[in-house]
């Protein structure tokens, strides 16, 4: 009896395993340029992904944000639906491409920044992210990578 007390107040008193948000910042710039190419997450997890614009041109002339896309998606075709789509913060607003969006942030100009909070996809892979103003995908591209749990 006494061994399954002891057993029973050390499973309560030990520490749970909490998985931790994931906590993301990129910031883009007045050259067409995210900070990082590639960011890691764990499947599941809980990402919080920070867009900090440090140039200082407006989002008229120099707009970024970061869409992230489903592994597959062919970035090319889905930045030429998304350059049209103005009315919409360059986010293309058709049902196909609406599914094979991961997450995004909002259109920002110089000084400004939006947070947008995820869950990352379930499946471990590849998963392209870009930024959609009209010119920049072809140098504003990188990789989320999903982890294994």
């Amino acid at each position: 009896m006494k061994k399954l007390i002891i057993s029973l107040a050390a499973a309560v008193l030990a520490p749970v395993a909490i998985a931790e948000d994931a906590k993301v910042e990129l910031t883009g710039n007045d050259a067409m340029q995210f900070s990082s190419k590639a960011f890691d997450v764990t499947a599941g997890q809980s990402v919080s992904l920070t867009l900090k614009h440090i140039g200082k041109l407006p989002k008229a002339a120099m707009g970024h944000n970061v869409v992230i896309l489903k592994s597959g998606t062919v970035v090319a075709t889905f930045a030429t639906k998304a350059m049209t789509a103005k009315d919409t913060d360059y986010i293309p607003g058709d049902a196909e491409s609406k599914a094979q969006i991961v997450a995004h942030t909002k259109t920002i100009g110089g000084g400004e920044s939006d947070t947008v909070t995820f869950t990352a996809p379930t499946e471990p892979g590849s998963y392209p992210f870009l930024c959609t103003f009209p010119g920049h995908f072809a140098v504003m591209q990188g990789v989320m990578t999903v982890k294994a749990k």
